[in-house]
């Protein structure tokens, strides 16, 4: 087993300030040894053209990185999905960001949240990922709403100005678009499963006594090493995967999800790391692959991985459960639920949103918001 720390930054270079106020960046100048024109810098970090890949989500946060909860280390994690109104482009990121650092740096033991956009699908789409040491601590989230001054007013203030009419945050969001799923991390034996009678009895669910139950990180489901393990907080890019299982292969699709994640931690360490959750409250066997990528680019390195490989090929082709006749993956899932949405760390000046000079950033602590 490993322990939860988080490995080193990755040498990075960051897009803020790269491209125009009045223009969207093009996500295809983004590339090794590429380069961006630019009007005007942020400041934020930059690097030699070589390493250069999207600004990680680490980076929105005054908290140092070691105390930070992430995917990899959180118990659990619920992501929140809003729809905002383009001509609240830029005020809708403040309320996501000020509403995520209030979180870090006031409840820095309970939770750690990040903000997302989506790189290819749904524009003004924001993704927060709350990561909670464990579910008994989303009950301190619940208490937030209604004792937390300080937090209720985030939800009280007036984030449109008044040339734009004025208004709260309510008047920044469509309604009825704000949904959050529930994540957990996928351990052997989980909600009824089989591996081989021996392997879920190894797990630490099993294995504690008692009434206390706490759920392995997604830490300890790859033997990684700490200083190249990607996550939610030092990933480039984040590919959120989502496939619904047939019940008659609850237990082998699960060690075909397990297996395909660590093949490519296996062969593509310091590029990407995937990492395997349950969905809790929603449908029964709907199962989540966070793919934490370096950068874009990684992407192509998946796809020739999944050619040129043969041990990975054969976790595809492999068939499983002969006593039912014999399937390989394809077979285990419902047709057409394979879903891929990646996702890109917010930082200020993406998509055009304003920049780090016009917002009222929350420093303190260790590290620097940008």
């Amino acid at each position: 087993m490993h322990n939860n720390e988080q490995p080193p930054p990755i040498p990075l270079n960051s897009l803020a300030g790269k491209c125009s106020r009045n223009a969207t960046c093009d996500l295809s100048l983004v590339r090794a040894g590429g380069s961006v024109s630019t009007e005007k810098s942020s400041g934020a970090e930059t690097g030699g053209e070589s390493d250069l890949v999207l600004t990680p989500a680490q980076r929105q946060t005054s908290v140092g990185a070691e105390k930070m909860l992430h995917s990899a280390n959180s118990g659990m994690i619920v992501e929140r999905t809003v729809q905002v109104r383009g001509e609240f482009h830029s005020e809708s990121r403040r309320f996501a960001r000020e509403l995520a650092e209030y979180i870090n740096t006031r409840y820095q033991e309970v939770a750690g949240v990040f903000v997302y956009e989506e790189t290819f699908g749904t524009k003004d789409l924001i993704h927060w990922l709350i990561h909670l040491k464990s579910m008994d601590h989303y009950e301190t989230m619940v208490r937030m709403g209604s004792r937390d001054e300080d937090y209720r007013a985030l939800f009280g203030r007036e984030w449109v100005p008044e040339e734009k009419g004025g208004g709260g945050w309510a008047r920044m969001v469509l309604d009825g678009t704000l949904r959050e799923t529930v994540l957990l991390p996928q351990f052997w034996g989980m909600y009824g499963t089989h591996v081989d009678g021996e392997t879920e009895r190894q797990s630490e669910v099993y294995r504690r006594q008692g009434a206390e139950v706490t759920l392995p990180p997604a830490r300890h489901q790859t033997t990684q090493p700490d200083e190249l393990l990607l996550h939610s907080g030092n990933a480039g890019i984040l590919i959120h995967r989502t496939a619904e299982i047939l019940y008659d292969f609850r237990s082998e699709a699960r060690q075909f999800a397990r297996e395909a994640a660590e093949a490519i931690n296996d062969n593509l360490a310091g590029e990407a790391t995937v990492l395997l959750y349950e969905e809790a409250f929603g449908p029964m066997d709907r199962i989540h692959w966070l793919i934490h990528m370096k950068s874009l680019s990684t992407y192509q390195r998946l796809l020739q991985l999944h050619v040129q490989n043969e041990s990975v090929r054969d976790i595809f082709f492999r068939e499983r459960a002969p006593e039912k006749g014999g399937v390989t993956w394809a077979r285990m899932f419902t047709q057409g639920s394979y879903l891929d949405t990646a996702l890109t760390p917010h930082h200020w000046g993406l998509y055009a949103t304003g920049d780090q000079a016009d917002e009222t950033v929350v420093t303190g602590g260790e590290g620097e918001a940008s």
